[in-house]
């Protein structure tokens, strides 16, 4: 890196295909990568917020972008009201810079346990205890 430019780890609305992507515009992607195993990932809604302190790699990309771009992604990330800016560790070994959430502005909020905003949307695994209930539905089919 120069000190013109620095490499962001980014992992929800700023993914390629996200609808922030377009604030990485002319960012060099160095490609696909991971956090090492230490952050939670939650869904606050219209963002995906990394938090520290858990135990899940989180899936991302990594991007080298000038200062300019990287400020720009800062006002709109709210930096320092909603989110701050910190180097995170990656599952590699390297760090990059990276928007990080403490864990009480996420209190309440749903945990994606695999770490990828991509599959926010999948199903969750099914819960092993069967209520009475969802016994007698079954029987009924």
């Amino acid at each position: 890196m120069t000190e013109t430019t620095s490499r962001l780890f980014v992992y929800g609305t700023l993914l390629q295909g996200e609808r922030d992507h377009s604030l990485l515009e002319g960012s060099h992607p160095l490609g696909d990568s991971k956090t090492e195993p230490a952050f939670e990932l939650v869904d606050i809604g219209a963002y995906a917020a990394m938090v520290p302190g858990g135990q899940t790699a989180i899936v991302g990309e990594v991007y080298v972008v000038d200062l300019k771009t990287l400020a720009d992604i800062d006002v709109h990330r709210q930096v320092p009201i909603l989110f701050r800016r910190a180097l995170v560790r990656l599952a590699d070994g390297s760090q990059a810079a990276s928007y990080l959430m403490s864990p009480e502005q996420v209190r309440g909020r749903r945990r994606l346990g695999h770490g990828d905003w991509r599959k926010r949307f999948a199903p969750g695994p099914r819960c092993p205890v069967e209520s009475p209930f969802a016994r007698k539905a079954r029987k009924r089919q």
